[in-house]
């Protein structure tokens, strides 16, 4: 289990399919599917939050506000920082176990003597964008979403990589690797996160477990010859570690040599000492 450390993000406690967090000095319970524990709930902010999640039996849900909460606070990942705010579907712009993977790579980036060209896909607020900025790459951001990708340019604002070389486009995240091959451009290294299920503008239904070998072979063919890594990283139940490690194994590793190793990521409670398993992500490095 790889996990990640916070200052300003905090797993509190986990229990009856909720979890308590802080965002800075705020505190949330959002629903987690995963918690199927019924542990008492000690810790007396569990009484005291900002805001609760509510799921609906049809479908999204609402955010009960207790407190006065801002339209939009700051949280920081080290230098890296995010405007956070409740969004419908019980996000927040952050999945803040997704710091073990953008220390993967500011470590492989900053080690480098030259100047890594990463291509981010399914790129959302662009933590990983931020992150590989950071340690001095240059990186091309694609999310299907204008308002991601528009919220990932503020987020580059606060975290002071604004003037990096980073290009932001808002498009069809295979759609535009298929551009790419036929304009030749070549990365360094990929990161992708792509969801687990969705709907394309023309009604094209996307299934993960269907389209995800394909997507992988495409993003094969924008690797440079001295590529450095591939991150794949997956929310989906029923994908495990090792059946990523073995795409990539077959994909990357046979063709470029280097080593895969897959692992479940997560966040530690605080109240319990326990990591909760937050996903999974298989890396073929060089």
């Amino acid at each position: 289990m790889r996990e990640a450390v916070w200052k300003e993000y905090e797993l509190i406690d986990t229990s009856s399919g909720e979890r308590l967090e802080r965002w800075g000095d705020k505190i949330l319970i959002r629903p987690d599917p995963q918690i199927i524990w019924n542990t008492p709930k000690d810790d007396p902010r569990w009484r005291t939050a900002h805001a609760r999640y509510h799921r609906s039996k049809s479908g999204g849900g609402n955010w009960e506000v207790f407190k006065k909460l801002p339209q939009v606070w700051n949280v920081a990942y080290g230098e890296i920082v995010f405007g956070v705010k409740p969004m419908g579907f019980k996000h927040t712009g952050i999945f803040p176990e997704q710091a073990a993977n953008w220390e993967f790579v500011m470590n492989k980036i900053s080690s480098e003597k030259r100047q890594l060209n990463v291509l981010n896909l399914f790129a959302y607020t662009g933590g990983a964008t931020l992150a590989c900025l950071k340690a001095g790459a240059k990186v091309c951001h694609v999310d299907a979403s204008k308002g991601m990708v528009q919220w990932a340019k503020e987020n580059a604002v606060l975290s002071g990589v604004s003037d990096r070389p980073v290009r932001w486009i808002v498009d069809d995240c295979v759609k535009f690797v298929q551009r790419e091959i036929r304009r030749g451009s070549r990365y360094d290294g990929i990161i992708m996160d792509p969801p687990s299920y969705g709907r394309g503008p023309g009604g094209e239904v996307w299934k993960l477990e269907e389209q995800l070998f394909p997507l992988v072979e495409l993003c094969a063919r924008v690797l440079s010859d001295d590529a450095k890594f591939f991150i794949l990283n997956s929310y989906t139940t029923g994908l495990s570690p090792s059946v990523m490690q073995y795409m990539l194994g077959v994909t990357l590793q046979k063709r470029f040599g280097g080593e895969v190793s897959a692992d479940e990521i997560g966040l530690r409670a605080s109240g319990t000492g326990l990591v909760l398993p937050c996903g999974s992500t298989a890396i073929w490095q060089k």
